[in-house]
């Protein structure tokens, strides 16, 4: 999708500005989910015949690899073994997702993009690594801890929430009225959804493991509105040291990943989740399947959103990506065996409405720029 210029110049020297550039860059940076190297803008210009069946191809691709990637990892999550044992190792899983895709990108890499660009700015990929694995694990966490995949893909849609009022404490940055009427659409659905539920007596441990979830969706969002600030300010950077040259999808998923792979790896072992995540899961060959098919659809999910992107408009695959969400969620809603009332799905309606505002300003703005020729 295509990301505009920030819209407020900042021109303090003190330390605080940094923190201010990444979290005013951020809000207007699109949100991030499972499709975490999704670039912010095009490197490649659209073909002029690119045709419905390419059109097809991306759609099918994207809308069958990452709807299916929800199904799985509320499944992986859930999965119980034959002795009443789950996996709950949420470094080991990003590990195994992040090593799947490294593999996928050197492929395109080397067979596609015929090589890496000059220069990669490696130690922009490590922060960027960083803080993208940890809002993915952060989500995986609050699953473990019992929040629902369409929940957190809600709460993950607000991740606007923690940008703004970064933004406007720290920089003063305004907003308009639509952008306040589409992030409390989201916000107030996801309230709805949490509170509207029939209410049942719980445990202390229950109540605790809810609360213990959504602040991990909480971080999960903040590190979402920091790492979009970052790849912006990398891909700024790298274009002005290479006079006009741009990183291209692949460096973009490949190095990502890579780095990705060795954080989740060393997180993974210093918490010691990753030898026990293998022997779990190598003893357990359904869940190991499940496991493999999730990794796969990143994987595979990744690739079509480049693939649209090299063939169409930036727009086009927004497009794709938000109304995917939407589905996404309805899918879990009836594939997990959630139970609704009607107030729930009131509140499923007005999150839907917000992702569907945050595509109608994206059209908004693509038709602005036509009409005035940009």
């Amino acid at each position: 999708p295509t990301t505009p210029t920030p819209r407020t110049a900042l021109t303090s020297t003190a330390p605080l500005h940094k923190v201010v550039k990444v979290f005013a860059t951020a809000s207007v940076l699109p949100i991030h989910t499972a499709e975490n190297t999704m670039p912010a803008k095009s490197d490649t210009k659209p073909e002029a015949g690119a045709s419905p069946l390419k059109l097809l191809m991306g759609v099918a691709g994207i809308y069958g690899a990452f709807m299916y990637y929800g199904v799985l990892q509320a499944q992986v999550v859930k999965y119980q073994s034959p002795e009443g044992e789950k996996l709950e190792r949420e470094w080991f899983i990003q590990s195994a997702e992040a090593l799947g895709n490294v593999v996928v990108g050197l492929v395109g890499l080397l067979a596609i993009q015929g090589g890496p660009s000059p220069n990669i700015p490696y130690k922009d990929f490590v922060l960027s690594g960083t803080t993208q694995v940890l809002a993915k694990a952060m989500t995986q966490k609050a699953m473990i801890f019992g929040v629902p995949f369409f929940v957190a893909t809600l709460v993950k849609n607000a991740k606007m929430v923690p940008v703004m009022i970064g933004a406007i404490v720290l920089s003063g940055q305004t907003y308009s009225i639509q952008k306040y009427l589409q992030v409390g659409l989201i916000v107030a659905g996801v309230v709805v959804v949490s509170v509207g539920k029939a209410s049942k007596p719980k445990a202390a441990n229950d109540s605790s493991n809810e609360t213990l979830g959504l602040l991990c969706l909480g971080l999960s969002l903040i590190c979402d509105g920091l790492t979009g600030g970052v790849q912006d300010s990398m891909t700024k950077k790298y274009k002005e040291a290479t006079d006009g040259k741009k990183l291209k999808p692949y460096d973009l998923m490949l190095f990502t990943n890579l780095m990705m792979f060795f954080i989740a790896t060393s997180a993974a072992l210093g918490l010691g989740q990753f030898w026990g995540g293998v022997s779990f899961v190598l003893n357990n060959p359904v869940l190991a399947r499940k496991v493999g098919n999730f990794v796969a659809c990143s994987a595979l999910g990744q690739s079509a959103i480049f693939f649209t992107l090299a063939n169409f408009d930036p727009l086009v695959c927004t497009t794709v990506t938000t109304t995917r969400k939407i589905f996404s969620v309805l899918l879990d809603i009836f594939t997990q065996g959630h139970v609704l009332n009607e107030t729930q799905w009131g509140g499923v309606a007005l999150a839907s409405a917000g992702v569907g505002a945050e595509l109608y300003e994206k059209f908004g703005k693509s038709s602005s720029k036509a009409k005035g020729g940009v």
